[in-house]
């Protein structure tokens, strides 16, 4: 049978609520599914919480409240969180993505996270 993940989208208010929304929508209240882009990608393939059999859906309702939330001020925020821990050797990269995002181009953090779940779960999106 598969299994259905509900983001309510109008609850994913920062990119630290989104990881709360999902991680209790997969693994209920508390749960765990993902702290950051590449750990939300291994848990989307097949890692803790996803179905062994991978038959599930993420619904994701009035996704673009999320969009918004998501968008280019809620990236470079991100981002400058990511230059605090980067390692000297990626930090120029990052500047490079934060400074494109604060200028409004580029992919923001909501388009990150469709894009992992489109490669790592394809069809298994639906964007209410």
């Amino acid at each position: 049978m598969t299994a259905t993940y509900v983001i309510e989208g109008r609850e994913v208010t920062c990119l630290d609520r989104f990881w709360q929304v999902i991680g209790e929508a997969v693994n209920g209240p508390g749960g765990y599914f993902g702290a950051n882009l590449d750990a939300f990608a291994d848990c989307l393939s097949g890692g803790y919480g996803t179905p062994d059999d991978g038959d599930f859906i993420i619904e994701w309702r009035d996704h673009e409240a999320s969009r918004r939330a998501l968008g280019y001020d809620e990236t470079v925020r991100s981002l400058d969180e990511r230059l605090v821990r980067a390692h000297p050797s990626n930090r120029a990269a990052i500047e490079a993505e934060r400074d494109r995002a604060a200028a409004g181009e580029g992919p923001t953090v909501f388009d990150r996270i469709v894009e992992i779940i489109e490669e790592r779960a394809p069809g298994r999106l639906l964007l209410d």
